[in-house]
């Protein structure tokens, strides 16, 4: 295996929770109003970092998507996943955008996301 090459992010960054790897700047946050098997999650424009995995089906909340699971480049957890196609007209704005789970990651203060946090606060 070669030299790993991770990208650093200058500003307010979001991490890999497990290796502290740089993932995507707050500036990208598309919307903070998703939802994952594991709590919130986050919609952005644009990550770095990341290995892709396979192109799969879903079915999701939202419809009929094709995704594929990202990697931290580091550690090799997975941490969210691409929209590489929608089938719902309403839904394609998500295309080629990125979703990161909000429990794993570190958010730009360094604090961790649990879900019982989410459970006493209500969301």
């Amino acid at each position: 295996m070669g030299r790993l090459f991770a990208i650093s992010l200058e500003g307010n960054v979001y991490s890999c929770k497990h290796c502290k790897t740089h993932l995507a700047l707050v500036d990208d946050i598309f919307s903070k109003s998703f939802h994952s098997r594991h709590g919130k999650a986050y919609l952005f424009r644009n990550v770095v970092n990341v290995t892709l995995g396979e192109k799969e089906e879903r079915i999701m909340i939202t419809g009929l998507h094709t995704v594929a699971d990202i990697f931290c480049v580091s550690c090799g957890s997975m941490v969210g996943w691409r929209y590489e196609a929608a089938q719902e007209k309403s839904q394609k704005y998500k295309e080629g955008k990125f979703i990161l789970e909000r429990f794993q990651i570190l958010g730009p203060d360094g604090s961790n996301y649990s879900i019982a946090l989410e459970a006493q606060i209500g969301g």
